[in-house]
């Protein structure tokens, strides 16, 4: 089972507690830490039945082989999967990396977007995600993990400072700084995950949430720009 693992890029994109819309992304993590909360429970017996993790990844993971000749558990499965492997988690440590990053960098996204732009943002980059994973991915090993949607939040939030700092010519260094960490830290954990990490699926949605920012939102910000709403 591959398992995609998000992290913040930068200091800058820390979360505060006044953030608008903070609601809606205790929302979404209540939803991954409480269907992570049920799987720990089946896992040690406390809930029946005891296969219930395999049974959510065998319904809610992304698997390749949907898109070739395999036959599906339920009709939609092939096109729900697109979206349903980013509410589920390899463990607890991998859903509290991710519920950090989606708190961080999701409050980062509402300042500067609104509710409407986070969301937008966060469907593209959780559906991007999985389409990297099945363009690139050299198997059909199944993929779980809110990385996907994790890492577009952080290319967007990119992209937004690249056109800041190209438009006020603050130099891009800073960005450029960012990716290669990025690129680092997937890198490491490829490593030291033994070649189980869905590097394909942080691509993927990080890619398409750059691009999706920059169709959300194309203008440079200011202190005189107006706040989104």
């Amino acid at each position: 089972m591959a398992k995609d693992n998000a992290f913040s890029p930068t200091a800058a994109f820390t979360a505060q507690r006044n953030t608008p819309g903070r609601g809606l992304l205790l929302a979404l993590i209540a939803i991954c830490c409480a269907l992570e909360v049920i799987l720990q429970l089946s896992d040690i017996g406390l809930l029946q039945p005891e296969r219930l993790r395999g049974m959510a990844y065998e319904y809610g993971g992304f698997w390749p082989g949907l898109l070739k000749d395999w036959n599906p558990n339920y009709a939609v499965q092939p096109y729900a999967m697109f979206v349903t492997y980013g509410f589920l988690h390899g463990g607890v440590i991998h859903l509290v990396i991710n519920m950090i990053t989606l708190w961080s960098l999701g409050a980062a996204v509402i300042l500067r977007v609104g509710l409407r732009g986070f969301c937008i943002l966060y469907v593209a980059s959780i559906f991007g995600g999985a389409v990297g994973y099945a363009l690139l991915a050299p198997g059909l090993q199944p993929m779980v993990g809110a990385s996907g949607a994790l890492f577009g939040l952080a290319g967007g939030l990119l992209a937004w400072m690249y056109v800041d700092r190209f438009t006020f010519e603050q130099g891009l260094l800073p960005v450029a700084q960012a990716v290669a960490l990025l690129i680092a830290f997937n890198l490491i954990l490829w490593w030291a995950m033994s070649g189980q990490l869905a590097w394909q699926t942080h691509l993927g949605g990080f890619i398409v949430g750059w691009i999706t920012a920059l169709l959300i939102d194309p203008r440079p910000f200011s202190p005189e720009t107006p706040s989104r709403t």
